[in-house]
């Protein structure tokens, strides 16, 4: 599937953005505010970071509610993108199993691996109050984001 002339450009930038000359945090704090305002329905975006460690991932930079601090790789759908090392496209989070349930309000979900390294170190994760909000087309464009956030991991 090929991306629309607006992803392209939504693209384009963010790789014009993203840098190694700030810290991590800096990158993915902006790119939390581009996501947001860029996918419609969107309530809530932002990035969880991978603990190997605590085999769970941490809260990283977000725009929207009050989010889980802490999700373990064996819960909910961001644990399943990072078991799985997939993307994950949940029309209504309800029927997923296990769904973690951050914010009450979250009808629809796609969560995209940042994998640098053959690695997940990290997941973008973005929620809607609709229900089928998000598209096949989204989930490309987030794994183009995906794989240039991954550069200043």
């Amino acid at each position: 599937m090929k991306l629309d002339k607006n992803y392209n450009k939504l693209i384009k930038s963010i790789d014009n953005l993203v840098t190694n000359e700030v810290p991590l945090v800096s990158n993915l704090a902006n790119l939390s505010k581009i996501l947001y305002d860029s996918f419609e329905g969107t309530c809530w975006c932002g990035f969880y970071l991978c603990d190997d460690e605590e085999d769970a991932m941490y809260l990283g930079p977000f725009q929207g509610p009050v989010a889980c601090t802490k999700i373990p790789y064996s819960k909910g759908v961001c644990g399943a993108c990072v078991t799985k090392k997939e993307s994950i496209l949940v029309p209504n989070v309800h029927e997923f199993p296990g769904h973690i349930a951050c914010y009450s309000l979250t009808n629809s979900e796609v969560v995209v691996p940042v994998i640098k390294d053959e690695k997940v170190v990290g997941v973008i994760d973005l929620d809607s109050t609709n229900y089928n909000n998000y598209t096949n087309n989204d989930v490309l464009a987030l794994e183009e984001v995906a794989n240039i956030i991954s550069r200043v991991f």
